[in-house]
């Protein structure tokens, strides 16, 4: 099988395979201790040069008489300081090998305390290539391996050569995907695959998205706050609190900023790419079939300009999901129009198990119930098949009874809540792990129940809200059964033999996100409507 999704035998790439691959054990680059603790040999160095630097500005001697006498012990101390900082590294490097053989990907670690680390290739959920700034400037790289279950990145390769790291990603992934060698140059590297861009963020519109984004709010907020309070009790002091909060919100700004800065998508028979970074650079490669759960969230004022946000959990990212880093990392889209959500949407879920994708994801981007049905219940006619709150819980969730609801299609199930902080998620159904019904006292009372679905650890967290009791029930164990049913059809864990080829070159055939752009005019009327 190709690279492309053919039936066709790969054309082994022509140079040496790269690194690791030919099952013997190799080292990183040189350089990569270095670059690692570069932070240590600046401390050693500010520790015992403060206050040579400072004399040197105040235009003073170098050397202070009282410090004469014991220049030579001051020396001698930071030499041995360095010297023994510097072969550490030169040892950590030595005693660090990797090598990929025989399904697997090894790295052993440590001269005093040893350590190997290994990964099993059919379960790599994505690999990660991370240029910090120091890393870019010396053309290195840092590979990143994630696997099922791994609270941390399970292995990492910190550093190689770009074009190393590349190579080396390609090939792993060509044997995660079940790709065999060519029998006759087994040693060949793999060729990349080749990709085709579906969507890029421009800087304006991120820029846009921070300052319309909930902590805009609250700096709004605190600001008018401190204005009142200083007006009403006549004391400026309450301007120097803003100090502090503004240089943290400043940072966060800075941050998301230079995280999403240049977020490109593309797609390739390896998964989905996604490149990002101002200063420190990373490109990630998402098997989509590997993806547990979707999460599409529109802040109230991003309904401006029709902008949505989508995160996802993925095995082996949840631990880090809180943090900067794995808050970029679960990030599939972080500011995008409705048919960059359609186009993202249909990598992740190449069949939506509908024939009207577009409608039914657009009725849980933004349907609204009708405000009555038979027998009093919400109506879902023309809600994408949606069924809501019951209208007798209506006193639970005033603005959100008509919003939240659920439906399921032959591939995931689809949930949406909230009126004004709007979400709408998508489980694919072989990625149900558990599920559980939870009705507290007042929800006994109007005859509703929750229902949570368990995946793997991430910022989604799949839960139907307020669900009538005999739809939850029924939807608990047909759910059940769905998985069931899709985790029999998934009898490998190859996960490009189970996702759909999609069409790559510069004239791929109208699909979902072409039909969304079209359809986007009624989106919006539907939108103002509601």
């Amino acid at each position: 099988m190709n690279r492309d999704g053919t039936g066709t035998a790969p054309e082994a790439a022509t140079g040496p395979a790269p690194a690791g691959t030919d099952g013997g054990w190799h080292r990183v680059h040189p350089a990569s201790p270095f670059v690692r603790g570069w932070v240590a040999l600046a401390a050693i160095g500010f520790f015992f040069g403060r206050d040579t630097f400072e004399r040197m500005l105040q235009g003073g001697p170098l050397i202070d008489e009282q410090v004469a006498g014991r220049a030579p012990w001051l020396l001698l101390g930071g030499g041995t300081v360095l010297l023994l900082t510097v072969a550490g590294y030169i040892l950590s490097w030595y005693f660090t090998r990797y090598q990929v053989a025989e399904g697997y990907v090894r790295v052993n670690t440590g001269f005093l305390f040893k350590q190997q680390r290994q990964a099993r290739l059919d379960r790599v959920q994505a690999i990660d290539i991370v240029q910090p700034l120091l890393a870019r400037i010396f053309g290195l790289a840092e590979l990143k391996f994630e696997v099922a279950d791994a609270g941390e990145s399970a292995v990492k390769l910190a550093y190689l050569r770009m074009d190393e790291a590349r190579q080396l990603r390609a090939t792993i992934l060509a044997r995660a995907a079940g790709l065999a060698p060519d029998p006759e140059r087994p040693e060949a590297a793999a060729a990349e695959a080749p990709e085709h861009r579906v969507l890029t963020v421009p800087p304006p519109r991120l820029v846009g998205s921070l300052l319309l984004s909930e902590q805009s709010v609250f700096i709004v907020l605190g600001a008018a706050a401190s204005v009142v309070l200083s007006a009403v009790t006549d004391n400026r002091s309450f301007y120097f609190y803003l100090i502090p909060a503004a240089l943290g919100f400043v940072a966060a700004y800075w941050s998301s900023f230079s995280k999403g800065y240049n977020f490109t998508a593309a797609i390739s028979p390896d998964g989905i790419r996604l490149r990002y970074g101002l200063l420190d650079t990373q490109a990630q490669t998402l098997p989509p079939g590997r993806i547990q759960a979707l999460r599409v969230s529109q802040p109230p004022l991003w309904r401006i300009y029709g902008w949505y946000r989508i995160q996802v959990n993925v095995a082996g990212y949840g631990a880090a999901a809180g943090d900067g880093e794995g808050s970029s990392r679960t990030t599939l889209l972080p500011v995008g129009t409705f048919g960059d959500v359609i186009t993202m949407l249909s990598l992740v879920l190449p069949d939506p198990g509908t024939p009207e994708p577009v409608r039914v994801f657009a009725a849980g981007l933004h349907g609204l119930a009708a405000a009555s049905g038979a027998g009093g219940e919400p109506g879902t006619a023309d809600d994408g098949g949606f069924l809501t709150t019951p209208r007798r819980a209506r006193l639970l969730a005033p603005l959100g009874w008509r919003c939240n609801g659920f439906t399921a299609t032959d591939t995931a199930l689809l949930i949406r809540s909230g009126r004004w902080w709007r979400q709408f998620v998508v489980v694919p159904h072989q990625r149900t792990q558990s599920m559980a019904l939870q009705q507290g006292p007042l929800a006994r009372r109007f005859g509703v129940v929750d229902l949570v679905l368990h995946t793997t650890a991430g910022p989604v967290a799949p839960k139907v809200i307020q669900a009538g009791l005999a739809e939850g029930k029924a939807l608990l164990d047909a759910q059940a059964a769905r998985a069931r049913a899709a985790r029999k059809r998934q009898t490998s864990e190859h996960w490009l033999d189970q996702v759909t080829p999609l069409v790559l070159g510069p004239g791929p055939t109208a699909g979902p996100a072409e039909t969304a752009r079209t359809e986007e005019p009624s989106h919006k009327e539907g939108q103002q409507h509601g």
